[in-house]
């Protein structure tokens, strides 16, 4: 009986479908703005650490990702020598260099407003 009822009422016409770049434009304006908002900064970012990285020489005074401040007093393809003391030398892998200690220092040392 319902089999009889279902063959008499025809399916219903299929709506018309939008364009595919219509059901597309959200995504794509998602990829958009998060290209803007994370991608490129990220990109413009590391390319900058990794200029600052490649152009070190010695006697640079820079700052590691674990904070030790020190000079540097070698350098090799991978590794930078920096003397954090008098006669004190550590070993450091060239990209845990995270930027000059200057910089660093002025911004420890910046007044804090409140």
């Amino acid at each position: 009986m319902f089999a009889v009822a279902l063959a008499a009422n025809p399916a219903p016409a299929a709506a018309p479908q939008g364009g595919g770049l219509v059901s597309l434009l959200p995504l794509i304006l998602i990829f958009v703005i998060f290209y803007f908002l994370l991608i490129r900064p990220q990109q413009k970012k590391a390319k900058a650490h990794q200029d600052f990285v490649a152009g070190l020489k010695k006697g640079d005074k820079v700052v590691t990702s674990g904070g030790l401040y020190g000079e540097i007093t070698g350098l090799t393809d991978k590794f930078v020598t920096l003397e954090v003391a008098d006669k004190v030398r550590i070993k450091v892998v060239r990209q845990h260099i995270v930027g000059p200690a200057a910089s660093a220092d002025q911004d420890a040392c910046a007044p804090s407003g409140g």
